[in-house]
């Protein structure tokens, strides 16, 4: 064994000896109601793990680990270089020589298990950690076991003061379906709380919902990409872990099964039944791997950390203010742009706050679908409501040459008891009308504009497109401006 050896698997032994009584720190690792989202011994190990990872490493530390056993940490390592979000070249290389280095100790280790050496002080020292954790069956394969994990403390910190603008939302969503007010904590292990993440197997927003199963509850299409949308992608969420939990009858699987599906975790509970521990410790599903087996240790870490931000984040943490935009739902399809001029809020500003929208419908090339949820500024659908309504239709009948008479029809103020005042109407139609043919007759339909009318709402009113009202009235083709005590023709 040359001296570098010797070194790094003496560092082994103290960290092997130290951290997992550093990761307890003297506090009780789950002082919340455990009936709901139990935590047995099995998967104890991985909590801890998880719950250094979200509120203990920052994104300058690397756990170079067992990645069956994760209570079996080797070295927590200080990164080279600038702190960034990926790693350097530099910092690349140098994670990889670390793992090198432990795969190398590891395979000597069992090595001399097999040849019946008598193991150094330093390999005793590996031997009964691995023991302790998995029995001797853990000291075989344990150098392909070696796997590298980043802090992200910095990131979980941030993903923290995100959900101040949702966390309320979301309990709300789970509460209404009587499912457990904690999950909202999931996009903590999924996302951060990053509204647009995306992974590399095509999963997309703060759920990462995967195209496929998104567009079983949401839209998914050429026009809008609902999981980008958080609070539908929550209810979207909701319905699936409700079913979840209705199929498998534990909270531990339906969670797990977020990440594994329901399937297989049907097939894990065959065989293991409701046991979670015992299904992360001996199911070997071929699909269940790192991500799967840890899924649920993730929530439950990162749940107790989100839950006592003051333990893990004593700086303290700006939460963003809840949200507070109007949400209106589409009854009929229509532009962008068209519900932009009808609440008068720009179009670049709607698009800010629907980000779910495709470039093709914040640039108009396509209409939103019906049902579709659109954000709206607070108050503004308050707003709107109590505008004045329209005025109701002022007719005059255009009757033939040999009997055109002068018409008085009589407008009253919308809501109003007060005394008609009579208003002629006669040259209601243009110069440019054709004549109508003797004893034949037009109705045109006058509408008033009140204000904060806008085009795209009395064509609304009068179940008109915006393009025949614009003729109608001889607007130029985009030409949206109208003014109150305007007269528009609505028909004729």
């Amino acid at each position: 064994m040359t001296i570098a050896t010797h070194f790094r698997i003496s560092r082994v032994v103290l960290l092997l000896l130290v951290l997992p009584i550093a990761g307890c720190s003297g506090i009780a690792l789950f002082d919340r109601d455990s009936r709901i989202f139990p935590v047995p011994p099995e998967i104890a190990d991985n909590v801890a793990f998880w719950r250094n990872v979200y509120g203990r490493w920052g994104r300058d530390k690397v756990a170079i680990h067992d990645d069956e056993y994760l209570g079996v940490v080797y070295e927590v390592v200080d990164l080279p270089g600038l702190r960034r979000a990926g790693y350097t070249a530099e910092q690349e290389r140098f994670v990889r020589a670390r793992e090198v280095d432990y795969r190398r100790c590891l395979e000597e280790l069992e090595a001399g298990i097999r040849e019946k050496k008598a193991p150094t002080r330093y390999q005793k020292a590996l031997y009964s950690k691995l023991v302790a954790a998995g029995g001797k069956r853990a000291l075989y394969g344990a150098a392909d076991r070696v796997r590298s994990q980043r802090g992200i403390r910095e990131r979980f910190r941030r993903g923290l003061a995100i959900s101040g603008r949702y966390d309320a939302k979301f309990r709300e969503i789970f509460r209404s379906r009587g499912l457990p007010e904690d999950l909202a904590y999931l996009p903590h292990v999924e996302s951060s709380f990053q509204a647009h993440a995306h992974s590399s197997a095509g999963a997309a927003g703060m759920w990462q919902f995967t195209r496929g199963t998104g567009k079983l509850y949401m839209n998914v299409d050429s026009a809008v990409d609902e999981r980008l949308d958080p609070v539908i992608a929550a209810e979207s969420a909701a319905k699936y872990l409700g079913a979840a939990y209705r199929k498998l009858g534990s909270w531990p699987l339906a969670v797990t099964s977020y990440n594994h599906g329901q399937g297989g975790m049907r097939r894990a509970k065959a065989i293991h039944g409701n046991d979670i521990g015992a299904i992360v410790r001996r199911y070997k599903g071929p699909l269940f791997r790192f991500a799967s087996r840890n899924f649920y240790a993730e929530f439950v870490a990162a749940r107790e950390v989100a839950s006592h931000p003051k333990r893990y984040f004593p700086e303290g943490i700006r939460y963003q203010p809840p949200l507070s935009e109007d949400r209106l739902i589409l009854r009929h399809s229509m532009s962008a742009p068209w519900v932009a001029r009808h609440y008068g809020v720009p179009t670049y500003r709607l698009a800010d706050l629907n980000r779910h929208w495709r470039k093709s419908v914040r640039e108009g090339r396509a209409s939103l679908p019906v049902g579709s949820t659109v954000w709206l500024p607070e108050g503004m659908l308050d707003r709107v409501a109590n505008a004045p309504p329209p005025m109701p239709v002022v007719v005059a009948k255009v009757e033939s040459k040999s009997k055109a008479k002068r018409r008085s029809v009589r407008v009253a103020k919308a809501g109003s008891k007060a005394k008609r005042k009579p208003i002629r109407v006669a040259k209601v139609a243009r110069k440019s009308a054709k004549k109508p043919r003797a004893g034949s007759s037009k109705t045109a339909k006058i509408h008033v504009v009140k204000p904060n009318e806008t085009l795209y709402r009395v064509s609304t009113y009068y179940k008109l497109s915006v393009a025949k009202l614009r003729r109608l009235n001889r607007m130029g083709p985009k030409e949206t401006i109208i003014r109150p005590g305007q007269r528009l023709r609505v028909s004729g």
